[in-house]
């Protein structure tokens, strides 16, 4: 029997000085793409450490996770379903690490820069902009909902 299991994943929606941390991925396509720190769970991860690893791995920030935005749900056009557990956190340190393959780099991008790349459709997925505009609404949950041992 096949059996259907969703990805999950995790992304860090990082605000400074009204400006959001967007990591500029090159996907293969004739232009780049912007997505939040973001990436699978591993083996063994709990959710909040895999939102500070990513966003170490692919922004080069160490932060701090304060809070839990959601469960966003979707589904790619290749038939893909992503279960992607989305934080808030603060930026504590740049690091200067080398970042993960396929990252071309960091921004900090404002809400109309990141609208203008919503509507030039170089947004990794819809949750990019859902993310920042939920938090920008208030839309936040303590971490303690998340029940992990």
């Amino acid at each position: 029997m096949n059996r259907w299991s969703p990805r999950i994943t995790v992304a860090a929606v990082i605000e400074r000085s009204g400006r959001y941390l967007l990591v500029e991925e090159d996907r293969g396509g004739p232009f780049s793409q912007f997505n939040q720190p973001a990436g699978h769970l591993e083996r063994n991860e709990r959710l909040i450490e895999a939102a500070v690893r990513e966003t170490r791995e692919e922004a080069a920030w160490q932060v701090a996770i304060t809070d839990y935005l959601g469960l966003y749900t979707y589904s790619a056009p290749d038939g893909l379903v992503f279960h992607s557990h989305a934080f808030v956190g603060t930026a504590l340190a740049h690091l200067g690490n080398a970042l993960d393959e396929g990252i071309l780099a960091a921004h900090w991008l404002t809400i109309d820069e990141i609208d203008d790349l919503e509507r030039a459709k170089r947004l990794r997925s819809p949750l990019v902009i859902r993310r920042v505009r939920d938090l920008r609404g208030g839309r936040l949950f303590p971490l303690d909902v998340i029940q992990e041992r």
